[in-house]
């Protein structure tokens, strides 16, 4: 589904909020959390604190908020996964809907190799990201048990699932980073869906 045609204000905030989220995950990255200042964001990004408080309001939310668009995206993905045909199974819908975001993780390398080592060295803003997927859960069960038939408070199945592909894509990321991201993180989660799909076989078993 192709995003919607931005105007220029909205096209401007959104370039900002960018500026302001790779400039804050590439200080934090080079120095560590407590030696980087909303200050020095701005002034690397070239706006006024001000202007910074605009957009975010911590400079912790600046390093794990990577788009400002965040609930626009996450409805687009829904949107997408509602809309994949019935013959797709469910989680195959899921991850294929999703992928298209999660493939900016290769295309910004240095961007999500700083986030990811600002998240592993703060528990602070490990914390922050686990609290800002939490608005997107609710929604997403929900988009599951539509496509499903059945009751989410009665049924098991919606949350499990994205329980399940949730720590995929978490799984994935910390294999990405460990190998300094020389290796396609969409291709691993390609790996991950399979695996999960055939039931996480162990290593020793898996089909060749």
């Amino acid at each position: 589904m192709p995003e919607p045609v931005k105007g220029l204000r909205e096209r401007k905030r959104l370039e900002t909020h960018r500026a302001l989220a790779t400039t804050a995950v590439r200080l934090v990255a080079e120095r560590g959390l407590d030696q980087v200042t909303v200050e020095d964001i701005s002034a690397a990004a070239g706006v006024s604190p001000r202007t910074f408080f605009n957009y975010f309001a911590s400079k912790e939310d600046a390093v794990v908020i990577a788009h400002a668009d965040s609930a626009e995206r996450t409805r687009r993905t829904i949107e997408k996964f509602l809309a994949t045909p019935k013959e797709v199974s469910t989680p195959r819908a899921l991850i294929e809907a999703i992928m298209e975001d999660f493939s900016h993780v290769d295309e910004n390398r240095e961007e999500w190799l700083g986030r990811m080592k600002a998240i592993q060295e703060n528990a602070t803003l490990h914390s922050r990201a686990v609290a800002m997927n939490h608005d997107t859960i609710a929604p997403m069960v929900e988009a599951i048990a539509r496509r499903t038939g059945v009751d989410p408070k009665a049924d098991l199945y919606p949350a499990l699932l994205l329980s399940a592909l949730g720590g995929a894509v978490n799984a994935v990321l910390m294999l990405w980073y460990q190998h300094d991201g020389r290796i396609s993180a969409t291709d691993l989660l390609d790996d991950a869906v399979e695996m999960l799909l055939a039931g996480l076989p162990e290593p020793g078993r898996r089909a060749r």
